[in-house]
């Protein structure tokens, strides 16, 4: 038995050498694959999905409002026609038997007029509801591209994992049918190849995991995407140049990031525009209170009065009981609410971007060139370990044990440069612009 087990182990390395030289081809081939640099993906993500088209409609719509707003209203033609008299049918220039006219007709023109500035206030209250479309608009791209952006780096991070299991799982598996075969020559024990085999299982449910995760992601992008079909979004460039590509730095001082975050955050933005609506609302309620006034001009025709009657007239409702002071009221109460929903917004801002302060500074502590340097020797080692278990240099509990390891080693590299990725990515996300280059 000893003297078989070299030759099988060195089969199995010479087959597991070979399979490392093709790592990158190992990676599932997708068909109908979308390939897409990020800011490709951005690109597409701005002038296809259909939420920000929805929004840039609805802009379009307050815009319009506001024209509307500023407009008069219509004036009121009436007219009033004699239709008989004296058996006789539309009767327009005849005269009775004493040359007295028979016919009569009126006609009333009457336009209303707001009073205390309210229409004023209905345009200043349309411009601010534009500007709450607007930010809105703003806020919902900032969520979209940090969900895109997310979304994107996870997708890398997925097929990264994706290809760390192919390689190993087809080492094991290899490793696995050598030893298959001694086992039948009774040179090796059971134990040993059952535990082989609880890792490649191991491994293959780890994969199925991995793949259901990778069909949640691939939904989310294509639907930001707009992909129609079910093409596979690949990010151009691999884990590795694609995380070496974030650079990133602590930016100024956390109170100056604040402050940049209460300027430039959207949803901040929002509700003090919110605050300014409703405090706008309260004084149109508030002129409300005073009647608008309707004027009017009238012309009769051989009426009681004159033959040719011209007339002028206003009318105007009596504030006796209703004054409007249950709108009144509920204006006044909806300010205070939405004063104490932007303060909480303020104190959510505040705190977020603190968080994500934080967690850039932890991932970036933890991103340096030692830890780096110590991922590139642990990948050498690998090749020295299945050497050493080939040549019966290590026994197969110590190779398990580097074998797992190593495995998850490489998926916290993976994991911090994803970190550092997103952490910036949530820092930029929280002050609304991009602090982090």
């Amino acid at each position: 038995m000893k003297r078989l087990y070299p030759a099988w182990g060195v089969a199995a390395l010479v087959s597991i050498l070979l399979l490392q030289s093709k790592a990158h081809a190992q990676v599932s081939s997708y068909t109908d694959t979308l390939r897409l640099s990020l800011p490709d993906a951005e690109k597409r993500f701005i002038d296809s999905n259909l939420q920000l088209l929805a929004a840039h409609y609805d802009v379009d719509a307050q815009k319009a409002l506001i024209k509307q707003a500023g407009l008069w209203d219509n004036p009121v033609l009436s007219t009033d026609h004699m239709i008989t008299a004296d058996n006789k049918w539309f009767p327009y220039g005849k005269t009775t038997s004493d040359g007295a006219p028979l016919s009569q007709y009126a006609i009333q023109l009457e336009q209303l007029i707001y009073t205390a500035g309210k229409r004023g206030k209905q345009i200043n209250m349309a411009v601010t509801n534009g500007r709450i479309s607007e930010l809105q608009l703003q806020d919902l791209l900032r969520n979209l591209r940090y969900q895109l952006h997310a979304g994107y780096y996870m997708v890398a991070k997925q097929i990264a994992y994706r290809q760390i299991y192919q390689e190993q799982l087809a080492q094991l598996q290899k490793l696995s049918s050598g030893m298959k075969t001694q086992l039948e020559a009774g040179n090796i024990a059971r134990k040993d190849y059952l535990r082989i085999q609880a890792l490649v299982l191991s491994l293959q449910q780890d994969m199925a995991e991995l793949d259901r995760d990778i069909a949640d992601t691939q939904t989310d992008l294509r639907v930001l995407l707009q992909v129609k079909d079910g093409s596979f979004i690949l990010p151009a460039t691999n884990a590795t140049a694609l995380f070496a590509g974030v650079n990133a730095s602590m930016p100024e001082q956390i109170d100056a990031v604040i402050a940049s975050g209460e300027q430039n955050n959207p949803y901040y933005q929002l509700q003090q525009a919110q605050v300014l609506y409703q405090q706008q609302n309260l004084a149109y309620q508030k002129a409300l209170r005073v009647p608008d006034v309707t004027v009017q001009t009238n012309f009769d025709k051989n009426s009681n009065v004159a033959i040719n009657y011209w007339g002028v007239g206003f009318s105007v409702p009596l504030p006796l009981f209703n004054r409007n002071q249950g709108n009144i009221k509920s204006a006044e109460a909806t300010i205070k609410q939405q004063q104490a929903l932007t303060q909480d917004a303020a104190t959510s801002l505040r705190q977020d971007i603190r968080n994500a302060y934080q967690k850039l500074a932890i991932a970036l502590q933890q991103h340096n060139s030692s830890r780096e340097q110590f991922y590139e020797d642990y990948r050498g080692m690998q090749e020295n370990m299945v050497k050493s278990y080939a040549l019966k240099q290590v026994g197969l509990p110590e190779f398990i044990d580097f074998f797992t390891d190593f495995t998850t080693s490489q998926q916290r590299l993976i994991a911090q440069q994803l970190n550092l990725a997103l952490a910036k990515e949530q820092l930029n996300y929280a002050v609304g612009t991009d602090v982090v280059k």
